[in-house]
């Protein structure tokens, strides 16, 4: 975890090297109207989020057992741009993700072992989006690239993206599109392995690769109501079809007998949602989101979230924040043991699960003239911490750090 947090933080300083040497000379007083057509960089940011969770119903064991993990992610991304012929701007946004995580459950994928193959794990995830923009009407379109990989997954992704903005820019139509296409190892707990493989070792540990496709889209639409005012709505229906099982994850039953989690290879999602962002002087800024979401699993879940930035200085501002979440639960849970043997769908997740829970905490934003702690090209530092706590026993806590760079 050490090393990739240095190796991670080294790029980001080498990144900032490089903008310290860009010398910017100012225009000339006759060109004010020139576009720079090279290649140059607007803003680098770097996202570094530690979690830490703990509870007792690992879907591993059969929806008892440890949930405890932790993950470290480190997030860079590198914002550049330049302009066409005809004056059309181009914006190239690099971003490149690495996760690292430990999970006491994985490890009871195969109890013998020291440690199984799950038990860490590092995710690499880089993605790369262009996006063209007509600066005058605010309309623009761009493309997405992405790949991810870690021990058991790996994934390709595309997405496109497009924006419209009324002649009085107080509405915008946002519409994506994203695709990921991936591929994941079979890994079945130690129980359910065929004998003949025991025998092969370490290669026994997977049972071949599945493909598991998602796809998704999303419309929203934003309004300027008047000058206190802003409102949004999202609409993000999403269809997922393949491998949709965690199939190490074990099932207990009533008469006695274990499988591996089984699900169908079909799920469709609606998720709607609604933004209200009331600006309450210049000071406080009332910022509301509710969401609901259904599945064709049986799922329901209302969300609601209340944030309230408020600005100490004109550098300085504090966000509280409340998030509330309940679920109903897929009609495929049951917990240990409490399975029907002539299920053809089952799991013992409690992600998926009946529940309620809190999200809660405060972030710290700092963005002076001259830079943080005096530097000027470091123009922003902001700190959240959050605390999540859920009716099934899981508790966890996040503590973020992003650095902008300009």
């Amino acid at each position: 975890m050490r090393k990739i947090y240095l190796h991670v933080l080294m790029l980001f300083l080498g990144v900032l090297g490089a903008q310290g040497q860009i010398k910017i000379k100012p225009a000339p007083s006759d060109t004010s109207n020139y576009q720079n057509r090279k290649l140059k960089i607007d803003e680098v940011n770097l996202v570094s989020a530690y979690y830490h969770q703990n509870g007792n119903n690992s879907a591993v064991t059969g929806g008892i057992g440890t949930e405890k993990l932790t993950d470290f992610a480190n997030t860079i991304d590198l914002q550049m741009s330049n302009y066409n012929k005809a004056g059309k701007k181009n914006t190239f946004l690099f971003e490149l993700g690495v996760d690292h995580y430990t999970s006491a459950s994985s490890d009871k994928i195969d109890p013998s072992t020291i440690s199984s193959a799950s038990m860490s794990d590092t995710r690499v995830y880089p993605s790369l989006n262009w996006t063209r923009s007509n600066e005058k009407t605010g309309n623009s379109f761009g493309f997405t690239g992405s790949l991810s990989t870690e021990y058991d997954y790996k994934s390709v992704g595309a997405g496109f993206n497009l924006t419209r903005l009324s002649k009085d820019k107080n509405t915008q139509f946002d519409f994506k599109l994203q695709a990921f296409l991936d591929t994941w190892k079979v890994i079945l707990p130690i129980e359910l392995r065929p004998a003949a493989s025991l025998s092969n070792g370490r290669e026994s540990r997977s049972e071949g690769s599945s493909p598991r496709n998602s796809f998704s889209a999303s419309f929203s639409l934003s309004q300027v109501i008047n000058q206190k005012l802003q409102a949004l709505i999202i609409l993000e229906p999403a269809y997922q079809q393949g491998l949709l099982a965690t199939r190490y994850q074990r099932d207990y039953f009533t008469d006695g007998s274990l499988r591996a989690e089984t699900l169908p290879d079909k799920r469709y999602k609606l998720p709607i949602a609604a933004r209200l962002n009331y600006f309450a002087s210049d000071q406080v800024i009332i910022r509301t989101y509710y969401r609901y979401f259904m599945d064709n699993w049986g799922i329901r879940a209302h969300t609601a979230e209340l944030e309230v930035p408020v600005k100490l200085t004109p550098f300085i501002s504090i966000s509280p924040f409340y998030r509330y979440n309940t679920q109903t639960g897929t009609r495929y849970f049951a917990p240990y043991g409490q399975h029907d043997p002539s299920a053809a769908y089952f799991t013992s997740d409690y992600d998926l699960s009946t529940l309620n829970s809190d999200f809660y905490g405060a972030g710290i934003r700092l963005a002076p003239p001259h830079g943080v702690f005096g530097w000027q090209h470091l123009n922003m530092l902001e700190l959240r911490y959050g605390h999540y706590n859920r009716s099934t026993g899981l508790v966890s806590n996040i503590i973020t750090l992003n650095l902008k760079v300009k």
